[in-house]
């Protein structure tokens, strides 16, 4: 993934809460400089609006205009106007009027009292609230991770949980409208998982609501997706993949769920070197592979770019015939390229397409507990919302 410009790493909800990093996360940012929530979201660049005109060729004048506002970052206004940063660049968009900008104070400063009321366990989230900021093009794109110590899944056979959180971000460029969507993050290879559930987002345009009753649903949603995402990795872990009986190995499959070859080939390594057998991998694992793969190796950015590769991976999870289907589908048309003149198919590629087809018959057994698992699991979120 591309390197933001900066990260910051907090802990606690204010400088009133004696909240210390989980041991587990401490050790993968390797950073001592910790503040609390609050003030890193008040350490983010804000902005303002300003008039904008536009240069007449012939006239050499600039003429004003009120149907765009130029967004700007106020700090740097000042610091353009002086002599200490006479190149700062405060401008980040220039969209038109009906654009209202929405202030990272007035996103999460509501999140903040909430997290002093809600309670996991009996202990105040705002005591056990931690994560990361990431923050790109000058301030003016962040994306963040909250997780909360605590509210986790523990697997079987395994020390180390999942632990629940959620995601969020926004831009001043035009591209990100303020969002937010279930997160988790693996303990123990910091494997982040994202899309939980659906992205819910607001616009920068009128009205902005209120955010304190948008926080309260939002994290409302976290104890359900905890309880769901247990039984789905439960019935995953018993969907296995024979790669002795299909027409391709474990780097292939990543390809022809389209991955990219240098994504595919570092999910394949870490599928194997997790699996109880490297020959025959379960649909976690390989679900698992994909996001080590998308969390340490990826080089594009973060935001759409990476969103449509979290969807693929999350599929191996949540809907393995979708990706037994997908992955069937890329084969046969790959097989189709390749018939002959006459329009006959392989002898080896008919065989192929029948091993294939066997394994996505076996996952269609059992694919009805799947989506009678995710019916209900939307169904609840809805009940939660109302």
């Amino acid at each position: 993934m591309t390197d933001p410009d900066q990260t910051c790493v907090f802990a606690g909800v204010d400088g009133r809460t004696d909240t210390e990093l989980p041991r587990w996360f401490a050790q993968q940012v390797a950073t001592d400089d910790v503040t609390s929530f609050a003030e890193a979201i008040r350490s983010l660049p804000q902005a303002t609006e300003t008039r904008v005109a536009y240069r007449n060729p012939y006239t050499e004048e600039w003429v004003s205009t009120e149907r765009f506002n130029a967004v700007v970052e106020p700090g740097r206004l000042r610091a353009q106007a002086g002599d200490s940063e006479p190149d700062a660049d405060p401008l980040f968009h220039v969209p038109t009027d009906s654009y209202a900008i929405i202030n990272p104070t007035d996103v999460y400063a509501p999140l903040e009292d909430v997290l002093r009321e809600e309670a996991i366990d009996g202990k105040p989230l705002d005591e056990v609230v931690f994560g990361e900021i990431r923050t790109y093009r000058g301030g003016g794109e962040v994306h963040m991770d909250l997780m909360f110590d605590g509210l986790s899944v523990d697997l079987p056979e395994r020390d180390s949980p999942i632990t629940m959180g959620i995601t969020s971000g926004y831009d001043f460029f035009g591209g990100h409208a303020v969002y937010v969507e279930g997160f988790a993050r693996d303990t123990r290879c910091a494997n982040s998982i994202r899309q939980l559930t659906d992205r819910e987002t607001i616009k920068h345009v009128g009205d902005v609501g209120d955010f304190r009753a948008w926080w309260e649903d939002r994290l409302g949603q976290l104890g359900l997706v905890a309880d769901d995402l247990l039984a789905f990795i439960e019935d995953a872990s018993d969907i296995t993949v024979a790669f002795t009986d299909v027409p391709f190995d474990v780097t292939e499959f990543y390809e022809l769920l389209e991955f990219p070859s240098y994504l595919a080939e570092q999910a394949a390594r870490d599928a194997r070197s997790n699996a109880t057998d490297p020959f025959e991998i379960d649909m976690w694992t390989l679900h698992s592979g994909a996001t080590y793969a998308l969390t340490h190796h990826f080089r594009g950015k973060e935001g759409s770019s990476l969103d449509q590769y979290v969807r693929t991976a999350n599929d191996i999870l949540f809907n393995p015939e979708a990706t037994v289907d997908q992955v069937e589908q890329t084969y046969e048309e790959r097989a189709e390229a390749e018939t002959d003149g006459d329009g006959q198919t392989g002898l080896e590629s008919q065989a192929a397409l029948a091993q294939i087809e066997q394994v996505s018959q076996d996952v269609r057994a059992k694919a009805d507990q799947f989506e009678e698992r995710e019916a209900t699991l939307r169904e609840r979120f809805a009940q939660a919302e109302q």
